[in-house]
């Protein structure tokens, strides 16, 4: 849980003065920053707004209020707020794609009156819930979400941790100390270009147990992640130290190190069972940003997890595209076999049944600087990874 919030003064005025400029009566959007367990705090960068719907509603409103319950003074006492919950969801899992190492979608705000608000705490909790969800935090023991409360009437930020449990109450919230400040200009950059090569044998179809490609994908990418977990690492030339910190200016430049005789990428089979390899290799550029009085090590802790997050952010991409036209889907050239169905999109290739001599699937390149390009990074971070299958038969 965290004990405080800090927010990002700028970023947070900035949006609370767009918002009354705009005059909406309702808007939701998603928390963007970190959590750091050392601290025992919580660190808010940015809002983000969900946008409308695909059907152009907005992603929340006011329903009207009961007039048997409200008030002669007060006749709006008893509006409260309906959520589009799926889409603030898939609003957060785009998102989480987007952001570098550490930085998370935390959360979800609301800009909405203190009435609407008190009438609304369940369903509140439900999308929180759900963002929770879409855009797990998998660093730390983080069983809470954090609700920020923009009240317009009267104005004022309240802030709120949100528990995931099952059973959601109204007793779900419990406030939290929640303050403005001067965070993005105490970041510590850290940067790391790091190269991956991994080969796996492509099994027969009795030997094997995945099957398509985006089955072995997962699979490498988990293998991988396990090989990240026990690699140690350099800050500017140096062993990472447990609980040393740096306060200096500049990007500091990670490198990490992988043992080279605990190769868990290889499996143990049979020559006959092999019917080609599959060869992951790219390059991927990986940043993370810390407190200054945060432990250098939690930069490369959130450096690795930003590694395995982007190769899996990518695999999903091109999953979530398997309706595009197969025509777009194989344009790779005279390489790729006509034995494959040209119906079939790239995440469900059956590689065992390929027959081909190489076969080259770029995975998709977009931006990682979101909505902190302009505090944090000013490089676009992209990668491509090549992947081929060599058959047996190639001369």
């Amino acid at each position: 849980m965290a004990k405080g919030v800090i927010g990002e003064e700028t970023r947070l005025k900035l949006a609370e003065g767009l918002l009354s400029q705009s005059a909406v009566p309702s808007e939701v959007g998603l928390l963007i920053g970190k959590f750091s367990s050392s601290l025992g705090r919580a660190f808010l960068f940015d809002l983000i707004p969900t946008p409308h719907n695909d059907s152009a509603e907005p992603a929340c409103a006011l329903t009207d209020p009961d007039k048997k319950k409200a008030t002669k003074s007060n006749p709006a006492d008893s509006s409260s707020l309906f959520i589009d919950k799926d889409w603030v969801a898939e609003h957060a899992r785009q998102v989480s794609r987007m952001l570098v190492g550490g930085i998370k979608v935390v959360g979800l705000y609301v800009w909405v009156s203190d009435a609407a608000f008190k009438n609304s705490t369940i369903m509140l909790c439900q999308t929180v819930k759900g963002v929770a969800e879409a855009a797990p935090v998998l660093e730390g023991d983080w069983d809470e979400r954090l609700l920020l409360h923009i009240s317009y009437s009267p104005r004022r930020w309240n802030c709120r941790n949100c528990s995931l449990s099952s059973n959601i109450t109204s007793s779900s919230l419990r406030p939290c100390d929640f303050k403005m400040g001067k965070v993005l200009t105490s970041l510590q950059t850290f940067k790391c270009m790091h190269n991956f090569n991994l080969r796996l044998p492509i099994l027969r179809d009795s030997a094997s147990k995945f099957q398509t490609l985006s089955d072995v994908l997962r699979h490498t990418i988990s293998i991988h992640a396990k090989e990240l977990a026990g690699a140690k690492a350099l800050i500017d030339g140096k062993l990472v130290v447990e609980s040393e910190s740096y306060s200096s200016d500049g990007v500091h430049e990670v490198e990490l190190l992988l043992s080279f005789l605990n190769d868990s990428s290889i499996e143990a089979c049979s020559q006959g069972d092999v019917v080609g390899i599959l060869s992951f290799s790219g390059l991927i550029c990986s940043f993370a940003y810390l407190n200054s009085k945060e432990p250098n090590s939690q930069a490369i802790t959130d450096i690795k997890g930003d590694i395995i997050t982007s190769l899996q952010s990518r695999l999903d991409i091109i999953c979530d595209e398997v309706d595009v036209d197969s025509g777009n889907n194989h344009d790779v050239g005279s390489q790729v076999s006509n034995e494959i169905s040209a119906e079939k999109p790239v995440p469900q290739l059956v590689l065992h049944l390929l027959r081909l001599s190489r076969y080259i699937y770029i995975l998709p390149e977009f931006l990682r600087t979101g909505i902190l390009s302009l505090s944090l990074c000013n490089e676009a971070v992209g990668f491509i990874t090549y992947l081929w299958v060599v058959s047996n038969n190639c001369s």
